[in-house]
């Protein structure tokens, strides 16, 4: 019985690792030897086009990565391919609102993005997560035009959509912000909950909710 359950394991543990291994995500790489190859994209908004729901694209380590106003209407992980997130660097010029704004349940990991002025994640609605990130705005004197996270969500204002599934919300964690008027800013009808903190040596960590009150 013992040979037998670990038989029926191994096949479902395959696929699990087939499933979530990297080289089925979509790349972003700063340079294509092989233009040929499927799922490789030079920049983040032609890979984002690109995605299907649900796929994850990694975006390679080193250099500097431009993101200025990405609209994401789908579901989508994008995720940093540096050990640290500070080798992979998104950088979001003066003249845009933000790198990202989110229209859809998504995760974002492993990141640094960083706005000149603006916003770094700009959140419309959907599930956003933010997780192993360094979101960085622009300091004095300008930090009081920078927020860093921008939610303008209202949530479901209805039965149906609770039933259907549909929930607003942002999700913090272990996630370095520097500069910027304030963390977070709410438009609409979600609030700052359940922050905290940690003190690292060189740099402060939060995790904290924007969600309903």
């Amino acid at each position: 019985m013992h040979h037998a359950h670990l038989q029926f394991l191994i096949p479902n543990t395959r696929w699990q690792y087939l499933a979530c291994h990297p080289r089925l995500w979509l790349r972003v790489e700063r340079s294509i030897r092989n233009k040929s190859e499927p799922g490789v994209f030079l920049n983040l908004e032609t890979a984002i086009s690109a995605a299907k729901p649900g796929d994850t694209i990694l975006i390679a380590a080193g250099g500097i990565h431009v993101a200025c106003n990405i609209q994401i209407n789908k579901p989508l992980c994008l995720m940093g391919g540096g050990d640290v997130p500070d080798e992979t660097i998104l950088i979001c010029s003066r003249g845009s609102d933000s790198a990202f704004e989110f229209l859809s349940t998504c995760k974002v990991a492993n990141l640094t993005v960083r706005a000149e002025l603006g916003c770094c994640l700009l959140h419309r609605s959907g599930r956003l997560t933010i997780e192993r990130c360094i979101l960085q705005c622009e300091e004095n004197p300008l930090d009081y035009l920078s927020c860093p996270i921008v939610s303008t969500a209202n949530g479901p204002d209805s039965f149906s959509s609770e039933m259907n599934g549909r929930g607003d919300s942002v999700t913090v964690a272990r996630t370095r912000i520097e500069g910027g008027a304030k963390a977070v800013l709410t438009s609409g009808t979600l609030a700052l909950q359940r922050v905290r903190v940690i003190c690292a040596r060189t740099a402060l960590f939060f995790w904290f909710d924007v969600d309903h009150l």
